[in-house]
């Protein structure tokens, strides 16, 4: 079954994923659905200072947005801002700097983002890695897992109550096709057992990310959540992690503001909020989160057992007060 799941994503992945892919799918966009106005309006982006969460912050300044860019890095996410400032004439773009897989920082960020600002519209949960050897943080977590995961879920948790208290709040986290051919692993989260392949690990993280979605909206009728798949975007992140796929797949690749087009319009559109929350996206339309006859779904039962673990793990690394 997992020969069949991979070449059904493999032929589904060379028709959709890519730039081609894009062109035929941005054929049957509104262009009206980005035409509103966010003045005002707070846009929270994880990993804004480069590829798609740069293209997103861009795209949100220029529609004058009040954009908070949380980097690791405090040099590259100033440049970024300066640029994004000077391209957009929008001066509402903020720098906060924070390692998201140091779960314990975000925890701390969280905490005094709240303290510090009325409100917020918009988490975008962008931020992510695909570290190739097995590393621990310092709290003595998987360092993929950490970031794409539990510091997604400690982030969203954390703000949850100041999104509540805003206008059309919303939460969309940028995920992965590759959760297409992985079923939802509640024994071995961080990979204790299972021989480390950073593509898999990725591909496990971020079919966590979609369970997660799917129960938050649920759970939370008030905040509008989404989880989407930006296709293939040459992207630094892309070309670091995957140096072998971006050379062979780099004219086929999409822009990095193609793979941001669904998380911009997912932010900021009313034809996105008029889905039903929980659901996940690729070019500006809701798509099945599971491959055909690929066995891929997971009982409550395991769905209940994942996010249990992920709120222990939570709690554990909380700073007390």
């Amino acid at each position: 079954m997992s020969l069949y799941r991979n070449i059904v994503w493999f032929i589904k992945a060379m028709r959709e994923f890519t730039r081609s892919g894009f062109e035929n799918a941005s054929k049957s966009f509104m262009e009206k659905d980005l035409d509103v106005s966010i003045d005002g309006r707070s846009f929270m982006i994880t990993g804004a200072n480069s590829g798609i969460g740069k293209a997103t912050a861009m795209a949100i300044a220029k529609k004058g947005g009040i954009v908070h860019m949380v980097c690791r890095n405090k040099e590259r996410a100033n440049r970024a801002r300066e640029e994004i400032v000077a391209t957009s004439g929008n001066t509402e773009v903020y720098v906060h700097v924070l390692d998201l897989s140091e779960t314990k920082n975000v925890w701390e960020f969280a905490e005094a983002f709240k303290k510090e600002h009325s409100f917020l519209n918009v988490l975008i949960n962008n931020a992510g890695c695909m570290v190739n050897q097995r590393e621990m943080n310092s709290d003595g977590l998987e360092k993929n897992f950490a970031t794409n995961t539990l510091s997604v879920y400690i982030l969203t948790k954390c703000l949850i109550p100041l999104l509540e208290k805003s206008r059309d709040p919303r939460v969309i986290t940028v995920s992965s096709g590759g959760m297409l051919v992985q079923k939802l692993d509640t024994d071995d989260l961080q990979t204790e057992r299972a021989q480390f392949d950073s593509t898999m690990v990725y591909a496990h993280n971020k079919r966590q990310q979609v369970v997660m979605t799917e129960v938050w909206a649920k759970a939370i009728p008030k905040i509008h959540f989404s989880v989407m798949h930006p296709g293939w975007a040459d992207t630094p992140a892309v070309a670091t992690a995957m140096p072998q796929f971006h050379q062979m797949m780099r004219d086929r690749l999409r822009t990095a503001e193609q793979g941001a087009d669904t998380v911009v319009w997912l932010a900021v559109s009313h034809s996105a909020n008029a889905f039903p929350s929980g659901l996940f996206f690729q070019d500006r339309r809701p798509v099945p989160a599971h491959l055909p006859l690929a066995w891929t779904h997971s009982s409550r039962q395991e769905v209940k057992v994942f996010m249990g673990r992920l709120e222990t793990l939570a709690m554990a690394v909380k700073p007390t007060e």
